[in-house]
């Protein structure tokens, strides 16, 4: 493909438009923009260099020229949506601070479901990635750990967000493909389990359930993950 290189390289080291010829007609943001609407609407497995470039009003072969893998256009959609983390002045309370970036991140994934789909590749170094990274180490200022540890408190708080995230998401899409409500199922799954707990077979799970009884609130046990993943980097809670 036009474009293409032979050796890896990063996006962001490249120009914003390779080859001869006059001024580039659209600009990554522009790019980045149209691959997030089509994203949007009809999910990632719609986001194709072919709709990308009809949506701009360009062929395919041009816009080549200005991102040469389908990879690189991840990168741009994952750095246009990160400009919607809010850089707020960290109040020198770092728990807070993070779960308020964690919910934050929450948020932006809800509002581009396609979003966790993408995280465990490799989109850690564009600018508005670089800027929420630096953002969050100086919410971890007050934090007495080294800087390493502290980038690892990060990246194990943003999997647990993804990780919930992207079950809630993949959760909602499945049910809206059945012919049966969510409730339904429900019912159906449950009175089976019930019948599998009435055997004895399963004792442990008995006195868990029955210790557990009535709905399950995800959004506690959604907090509870965040807290109990910033409480094992909190000195003094060691």
């Amino acid at each position: 493909m036009a474009g293409r290189a032979a050796v890896p390289e990063v996006i962001w080291a490249r120009p914003e438009r390779t080859g001869r010829g006059p001024k580039p007609a659209f600009t990554r943001a522009d790019i980045a923009a149209a691959a997030v609407r089509i994203a949007d609407a009809e999910g990632l497995d719609g986001v194709t260099m072919r709709h990308v470039a009809a949506e701009l009003g360009c062929g395919t072969m041009s816009l080549y020229n200005y991102v040469p893998r389908k990879e690189d256009l991840y990168e741009l959609m994952i750095d246009a949506i990160g400009a919607e983390h809010e850089m707020f002045e960290p109040t020198g309370d770092w728990r807070a601070d993070m779960l308020r970036n964690a919910e934050e991140t929450r948020a932006i994934m809800r509002r581009h479901t396609w979003v966790p789909r993408l995280m465990p590749g490799v989109f850690g170094f564009s600018p508005n990635t670089l800027r929420y990274l630096e953002h969050c180490l100086a919410c971890l200022e007050p934090l007495d750990v080294p800087a390493g540890t502290k980038t690892e408190l990060v990246a194990l708080l943003n999997g647990v967000v993804t990780t919930y995230t992207g079950n809630d998401i993949a959760t909602a899409e499945r049910t809206r493909s059945m012919p049966w409500t969510a409730e339904e199922e429900n019912a159906v799954r449950m009175a089976y389990l019930g019948s599998q707990i009435a055997t004895g077979a399963y004792p442990r799970l008995t006195a868990a359930f029955t210790e557990q009884s009535g709905p399950v609130d995800l959004e506690a046990v959604f907090r509870r993950a965040l807290e109990r993943v910033l409480d094992a980097f909190d000195p003094e809670l060691r």
